[in-house]
């Protein structure tokens, strides 16, 4: 939380990439706003209109940003008919982006909303209002005003929360003996993220050192062993660990899982102990 009469830090989360001047416009309007606001470039490497994989990243980082205004667009239907939101959170967050479900694991992760107003004609708006670019016009001014201490009831129309959109990650499920999981998410080393925790691999009765057999779609029969680092297998071999935010993840040491496994997001993979099915 920031000193009383200092302004909120704003983290930035987008699928912009870094090749074109939209993250800096962000930043220069911010700035222009609110120049004292700290801005954390929390990533700008979401994969293109990757709405769940932002929503996986922003809600798995977001337990260790500071409590401000936190500005995530990842936004296909920009443009339409979807609404622009700001949720605020029992733990005092304000998260600002398209209502299509990207803000709402994170949302979740700070306690759930208490309170949800719709921007898209904020008196705080830039115009004219571009059609493609509502990161300028639209998040990164109402963003900066919150993060200046301008009163939220300012920004917007009020909003039932339980009309905001929600998105949701599959857990695992066991079917004949196999556990079947979703990859939440690969980062840029190839390691691929599951939608399960440490606790999950205990349904298949396996645990530390033992080997677990990985189905995907470019491997029938991949054999991995559950450990708890990289180093704890030879180079080149495939092991199942509880990665930094908590969750299974499948990693090969030195070499990229998911292109050896043809693993993408959403993907799902089936893990089952040696002699099972």
């Amino acid at each position: 939380m920031s000193a009383p009469g200092q302004p909120r830090p704003v983290t930035l989360l987008t699928d912009y990439g870094l090749a074109d001047s939209f993250v800096g416009v962000l930043h220069g309007v911010i700035a222009g706003i609110c120049p004292q606001a700290r801005v954390i470039d929390l990533s700008h490497g979401v994969g293109r209109q990757d709405v769940r994989g932002g929503a996986v990243t922003l809600a798995q980082a977001i337990p260790y940003m500071p409590v401000g205004v936190h500005v995530a667009i990842v936004d296909p239907t920009v443009g339409s008919a979807r609404r622009a939101v700001v949720i605020e959170t029992r733990d005092g967050r304000l998260f600002v982006g398209p209502d299509n479900g990207l803000l709402w694991p994170a949302v979740e992760a700070s306690g759930g909303p208490v309170r949800a107003v719709e921007i898209s004609r904020s008196p705080w708006r830039m115009e004219p209002v571009s059609a493609t670019f509502h990161g300028r016009d639209i998040f990164a001014p109402v963003a900066a005003h919150l993060a200046s201490g301008a009163p939220l009831a300012q920004a917007g129309e009020e909003l039932a929360c339980h009309a905001l959109e929600r998105l949701t990650i599959a857990g695992p499920w066991m079917h004949a003996g196999e556990m079947i999981v979703t990859v939440a998410g690969v980062d840029s080393f190839g390691n691929v993220q599951l939608a399960a925790g440490a606790g999950d691999l205990s349904a298949l009765g396996v645990r530390p050192g033992d080997s677990v057999r990985i189905t995907a779609p470019a491997a029938a029969g991949q054999v991995a062993t559950v450990a708890r680092s990289f180093a704890d297998v030879a180079p080149g071999q495939a092991l199942i660990f509880l990665d930094s935010a908590g969750r299974l993840a499948i990693a090969l040491n030195l070499a990229d899982a998911a292109a050896r496994l043809g693993l993408r997001e959403g993907d799902e993979v089936r893990l089952s102990a040696p002699g099972g099915p």
